[in-house]
């Protein structure tokens, strides 16, 4: 039975400029790559030295047939110190942008994903109050002089994320574990955001804007619905909250968590664990775009910004794939405004603190050589972009 999907549905891939762009030296997850006890398996380096090879990038975009490359802009670049801005690296992303634009690709820009600034960690980062206000004029300038290229714009890549990994567990820059400033750093990232949103839609009228938004299908098992209910209000509620009059929600999702009285729950035994200790649970997918829908009334249509499986087994990766891209079409069946899916990621890249072991890509990466090569699975991404259907 062939399923087809609505006219208009966006096809995507996406990347993250410090996974795979390489030599981001001056931005906070630089610096703790090279911190002693930060848990980091390795450090970026080079990464896919997308910065040189960008145009290796978007002929293995143009491969796929995908109709949008979703990307970041690397502040530390841009703005290498606060005031201080390098119009050659304006340049290199308006190339990047009309590279892809001519291959019929349109540029999905996001403003900050996970990485920062040294000058702006060295201030304070999120935990200072203007914080929002400094983000938002570099939004500002950014969105002007990328104007041209500027097709969609999401201001913070999954700032749930970088709250609890980096101020409550200690996993990602600064390091911190503290409850109170997680609380606090929430509620920054999203003011930022709204700041984001005016400064982008002041600076390139007619843009759409939005957030992207990290979600999981939260299961109670035990008795473990308060706890749930607790873990879902910090990890997405109060984000979601932030996105009225928002022009899109991008919705992030890899697999379920179990939560017990007690709070998170390992994989379910016999289950199938990927290398970052998360089951393979495809059909989280489905789940987390209802909940994003009911949860905000169906105020603002719904795209996947992200959505993927880190894994050896590439025969896994299409079943992953496939059974996740059949609850889109369950949910679009139910009246669901869904109006893309984006496979995360392009390239295998540099994984956070897990280094370059997790590989998420459809395209493989030689770590000496950089020379890029699509997968099988790249090939069945590409088959049913074509057929618009499964």
């Amino acid at each position: 039975m062939t399923r087809a999907f609505p006219d208009g549905f966006e096809w995507g891939s996406a990347t993250a400029a410090h996974q795979i762009e390489g030599g981001n030296w001056n931005n906070d997850w630089w610096q703790w790559e090279h911190t002693p006890g930060s848990a980091c398996i390795e450090p970026s380096g080079d990464a896919c030295d997308s910065w040189n090879r960008w145009s290796d990038d978007v002929v293995a975009a143009s491969g796929l047939g995908i109709t949008s490359y979703r990307f970041s802009i690397e502040w530390s670049r841009i703005e290498p110190a606060e005031g201080e801005w390098s119009h050659a690296a304006i340049d290199h992303y308006l190339a990047l942008g009309h590279a892809l634009l001519d291959a019929g690709i349109e540029p999905v820009v996001t403003f900050h994903h996970f990485s920062s600034p040294r000058w702006f960690a060295d201030r304070g980062g999120w935990l200072q109050a203007d914080a929002p206000e400094v983000f938002g004029r570099f939004c500002a300038r950014a969105a002007r002089e990328l104007a041209p290229i500027l097709r969609r714009a999401c201001t913070i890549n999954e700032p749930n994320i970088v709250a609890v990994m980096g101020f409550l567990l200690g996993m990602f820059p600064p390091g911190h574990t503290d409850l109170d400033e997680f609380h606090s750093v929430s509620a920054v990232f999203c003011r930022a955001h709204r700041v984001a949103v005016d400064a982008i839609r002041a600076a390139a009228p007619g843009v759409p804007v939005g957030l992207t938004l990290s979600m999981t299908e939260h299961q109670a098992v035990d008795g473990g619905e308060a706890m749930l209910e607790q873990t879902q209000r910090m990890m997405e509620d109060v984000f979601l909250d932030a996105t009225a009059g928002d022009d899109f929600l991008g919705v992030q999702t890899y697999s379920r968590m179990r939560v017990g009285p007690n709070g998170p729950l390992g994989p379910e035994a016999g289950s199938i664990v990927l290398p970052l200790g998360y089951e393979y649970w495809p059909q989280a997918l489905a789940a987390t775009i209802r909940r994003a829908w009911e949860y905000t009334g169906g105020r603002v249509p719904l795209l996947v910004t992200e959505n993927g499986i880190g894994t050896d087994d590439d025969e896994l990766r299409v079943r992953y794939l496939e059974t996740a891209l059949a609850g889109v079409l369950d949910c679009i069946d139910d009246g669901i405004d869904v109006r893309g899916y984006t496979y995360w990621s392009l390239l295998d890249n540099f994984e956070w603190a897990f280094g370059y072991g997790p590989r998420f890509g459809l395209v493989a990466v030689d770590r000496s050589t950089f020379a890029r090569a699509p997968k099988p699975s790249a090939a069945r991404y590409a088959e049913i972009i074509r057929a618009h259907a499964l």
